[in-house]
């Protein structure tokens, strides 16, 4: 999956970059932050496992 195809769920429902360096740190109020490794091509089992903690499915 593309990382920029990835980063669009997450800014939908809320979160915002705050850091960036070899990851990616998004936070939102009231949730954990989700790091988003900072390559073109994100594997399919990495991809789910940060839409699950951002708590998208």
């Amino acid at each position: 999956m593309k990382r920029r195809d990835l980063v669009k769920k997450p800014e939908v429902s809320g979160y915002r970059m705050v850091r960036r360096g070899t990851h990616r740190i998004y936070e939102k109020n009231g949730s954990r932050p989700v790091q988003v490794p900072d390559h073109n091509e994100i594997n399919e089992y990495t991809a789910k496992a940060i839409l699950k903690a951002a708590g998208l499915n």
